[in-house]
């Protein structure tokens, strides 16, 4: 019998990319997608295209509403950084979402338990992202032993793991082995600030970071890029 994971699956490019790394490494898949209240539901859909195509046992949606906190452009009425050179994302950017990550952790931490698995996939990205603290190996380290301090399965001896296959990768070495695993990545979402049909900007963050991974690997990006 396979071993059980969670995996967060929020329908971008280095969630479904995770996703793909723990089928390869035979775990049973059970996906958690939180809608938390961001600004736009694309990525909701997308998550359950890629929970379907990939065939996870069982995908969660959850609804946490950290729109009605706000303070991020992805949950408030905040303008989107567009068109920032790569050199200017080293400053906390306004679409970091307070404590995102430490809120969907805790969650998959939640269900783990439940499940009776101590093995959690989260796609973070150290090199190619936008400065959010919630994507460092300091973090990650940090809520694993949170997780083995704060759980009746941690204290009766079994330890949790927080894995993060991506988080040294470059995007367009994510991309390479997303592609490796046969990720079809036109069924992801990755743009701050799409458009009413769901196409990227083209110009956020997200979507420069997204552009470069694929025109690194000489590829071209299958999403619909606006002009």
């Amino acid at each position: 019998m396979n071993k059980k994971a969670v995996i967060l699956l929020s329908g971008g490019l280095d969630s479904t990319t995770c996703l793909a790394i723990a089928k390869e490494q035979e775990y049973d898949l059970y996906a958690l997608t939180v809608n938390y209240g961001q600004r736009h539901a694309f990525e909701l859909e997308a998550a359950k295209k890629v929970a379907q195509t990939i065939d996870v046992k069982k995908h969660s949606i959850v609804n946490i509403d950290l729109a009605q906190f706000g303070g991020s452009a992805l949950t408030d009425d905040i303008d989107v950084p567009k068109d920032r050179d790569e050199s200017d994302m080293t400053d906390i950017p306004v679409t970091y979402v307070p404590a995102r990550n430490t809120v969907f952790l805790s969650m998959a931490l939640a269900w783990a338990e439940t499940l009776g698995t101590t093995d959690i996939f989260i796609g973070v990205n150290a090199l190619d992202y936008s400065g959010y603290p919630d994507c460092r190996p300091e973090f990650i380290e940090s809520f694993e032993r949170t997780a083995n301090l704060a759980t009746k399965a941690g204290v009766g001896g079994k330890q949790f793991k927080i894995h993060t296959p991506l988080i040294h990768l470059t995007k367009a070495e994510i991309i390479r082995k997303g592609i490796e695993l046969g990720v079809d990545y036109g069924m992801t979402t990755s743009c701050y600030d799409p458009q009413e049909n769901g196409d990227p900007c083209g110009r956020c963050d997200a979507c420069t970071l997204r552009l470069k991974g694929f025109k690194e690997d000489g590829l071209e990006d299958p999403l619909n890029y606006l002009g």
